[in-house]
């Protein structure tokens, strides 16, 4: 219950805040696969460079 009073890690929470985004970019591209295969292709790509940003916050921890 008190969890929520705690305070977080700076780079963890950035790290959980670009995981979310990297989810969400996935899923879309995803969705867009179906419809628009370039449009996927940006997506993914996006996705990747968050995944590397995400990586390297891991790194420097």
């Amino acid at each position: 219950m008190f969890d929520l009073f705690k305070k977080k890690d700076p780079i963890q929470a950035k790290i959980d805040k670009l995981t979310e985004i990297y989810k969400k970019n996935i899923e879309e591209a995803f969705k867009l696969s179906r419809s628009d295969r370039k449009a996927s292709d940006l997506k993914t790509a996006e996705a990747d460079q968050i995944l590397k940003q995400i990586e390297e916050l891991k790194k420097s921890q």
